[in-house]
């Protein structure tokens, strides 16, 4: 078995940005984030955690966390 949205764990990782502050920034918990990624997501939905990713990985980069 693959695993699912291996592109989103992937750019999290490379931004070090942890799933539970992605949950947080969408204002969900970390556990539904967690259930989320179980399986591929649409498109859509991946524009929207990539935006998220890489705006918390600016702010880690500038010193925010």
């Amino acid at each position: 078995m693959r695993e699912k949205n291996v592109d989103l764990r992937r750019l999290a990782r490379a931004e070090g940005v942890p799933f539970w502050r992605i949950a947080e920034a969408m204002n969900i918990s970390e556990p539904t984030m967690t259930r989320r990624l179980r399986r591929e997501l649409s498109t859509d939905e991946k524009v929207v955690i990539v935006h998220v990713i890489k705006q918390l990985g600016g702010d880690v980069a500038n010193g925010a966390e």
